[in-house]
């Protein structure tokens, strides 16, 4: 069985195992995840060091780790002294990931030695922009903001990083015909408060992004038959 989920923003580890083993995840299934692991919540570094060590999960890269990348100075093994010392760019990129909730993940970054930091690092360098899928006998492209200026007969890799990572469809935005885009990035609250803790799905896209940067319960999708799991 295929499983998705997106936005977890250091959502508490342990009610995230919960939701898995309600999900009767097991290691003969695989789960992606579509960006944002971390910031915001205090468990985004938790989340990054379990996934490492999880053959069957996969995870795509987010606008909050590519946040995390431009700042690879935290990486090094004196990055507490570096801090002090940054130059201009170097400032600027930490001011701007530190202003969409990078505290709790610099915090934890910091907890650990620099073997691990690197392996973080080494780890979500590897992470894809998107990834196209089947399961249940259909086809999905996995991604985390879904497709700005969308054509569909544009090959995938021609979209910008800022295409892929930055995005938020309206209602309105149409896909493929063929094949189901699914992804996170925007809330669903921020669609109406209607859609506040659930996900969303139209006939070509899928939203699973269902607040938990907000404190709202994740909702974790499994493809093959579209159930949804939460706590």
């Amino acid at each position: 069985m295929i499983y998705v989920i997106s936005d977890l923003h250091g959502y508490p580890f342990e009610r995230f195992l919960e939701l898995l083993e309600k999900a009767a995840f097991s290691a003969e299934d695989t789960l992606y995840v579509l960006g944002d692991v971390i910031d915001r919540g205090d468990d985004g570094v938790r989340y990054l060091l379990w996934m490492q060590q999880q053959k069957n999960a996969v995870l795509i890269m987010g606008n909050h780790e590519d946040m995390m990348l431009k700042c690879d100075f935290l990486f090094e093994p004196t990055a507490k002294e570096l801090m002090g010392k940054l130059d201009y760019e170097q400032r600027v990129n930490l001011a701007v990931w530190m202003s969409n909730g990078a505290e709790p993940t610099v915090r934890g970054l910091f907890e650990l030695g620099y073997e691990q930091r690197k392996a973080i690092y080494d780890y979500i360098t590897e992470a894809p922009l998107y990834l196209e899928i089947t399961a249940g006998g259909k086809d999905f492209v996995l991604v985390h903001s879904g497709l700005r200026d969308f054509c569909s007969s544009k090959e995938l890799d021609r979209y910008s990083d800022i295409d892929l990572l930055w995005h938020r469809p309206p209602l309105s935005e149409r896909y493929y015909d063929d094949k189901t885009v699914v992804f996170g990035h925007t809330p669903t609250w921020a669609y109406g408060d209607e859609y506040e803790g659930s996900i969303i799905i139209t006939d070509t896209w899928i939203d699973i992004d269902a607040g938990a940067g907000k404190g709202l319960p994740p909702v974790l999708l499994r493809l093959d038959d579209m159930t949804q799991f939460m706590l």
